[in-house]
């Protein structure tokens, strides 16, 4: 007698089982595990949106507070706003040293186009703000009709740099200039020659940023994309008060599928001139 082996495998039928049976246990699963997932994606795009529109608001800040006082413009339809940038400051000699005698000191002329006047304090103090040749002095600006920086009223630009007349004082030289009206402080601002005029635009989705060499004022739409994935923006300047400091509302909104992060900053500006 010779033992014979027997080997059984899967039928069809059992396969299909199978087959239903995980379909049935990876459905259950999917179900389970997809709020999860998406709680997490929606997470990491509401704080890559959030980290987004906190860098746009950090640079504007920046940017906004050391406007020149006075200068802060906005489109009428809040879209946009645009200022004169400062890159530092000082104070002017207004009055002659007597002594000792003879009286010393390169003063700032109102009555005539001066060409000269002395700083108080050395250049080279400054560091990475020193005023430069090209640089753009500004004096009380009101933002008004005969000292509007805009139309260049109340501005020359700095053609040397030099030392003064007196220890610790530097000679700032300018084109030809009658400024109309001086600083009760006697102090005066310096615009760097190559950003006259910061604007920040929403246009088509995006935040711009664009620096202007010149005194135009046009709020253009072409720049530096600062932020993109913008759904709305506003731009709010509250007055121009010389007893106290304006105030600039930001509000923007950011989307990314149906995702929004929307924030609302406002920017204290000292409009002392």
């Amino acid at each position: 007698m010779r033992n014979t082996a027997h080997q059984r495998g899967f039928t069809l039928i059992e396969m299909i089982m199978v087959i239903i049976i995980l379909g049935i246990i990876g459905s259950m699963v999917a179900v389970f595990m997809k709020a999860p997932i998406d709680a997490y994606f929606a997470t990491a795009r509401r704080a890559s949106l959030s980290d987004e529109a906190d860098t746009a608001m950090r640079r504007m800040g920046r940017d906004i507070r050391k406007a020149l006082p006075n200068s802060i413009r906005t489109s009428p339809a809040g879209d946009c706003v645009e200022f004169i940038p400062t890159k530092t400051g000082g104070r002017y000699r207004a009055d002659l040293n007597s002594a000792p005698l003879p009286p010393q000191g390169d003063i700032l002329d109102f009555t005539t186009n001066d060409t000269s006047f002395d700083m108080l304090g050395a250049n080279s103090a400054l560091t990475d703000q020193m005023i430069v040749a090209g640089d753009v002095v500004a004096v009380y600006n009101l933002g008004i009709g005969g000292a509007d920086a805009y139309a260049e009223e109340n501005t020359s630009e700095v053609s040397a740099i030099d030392v003064g007349d007196l220890t610790n004082e530097t000679k700032i030289k300018i084109n030809g200039k009658k400024f109309p009206l001086a600083s009760g402080s006697n102090r005066f601002h310096v615009i760097p020659g190559a950003e006259r005029v910061v604007a920040y635009v929403c246009s088509g989705g995006v935040l711009t940023r664009t620096a202007s060499s010149t005194f135009s004022s046009a709020c253009p739409t072409s720049g530096a994309v600062l932020a993109s994935h913008v759904s709305a923006c506003s731009f709010t300047y509250n007055g121009s008060d010389l007893q106290r400091n304006a105030l600039l509302q930001i509000s923007l909104t950011f989307t990314v599928s149906s995702e929004n992060v929307n924030l609302y900053h406002e920017i204290h500006v000292n409009n002392t001139p």
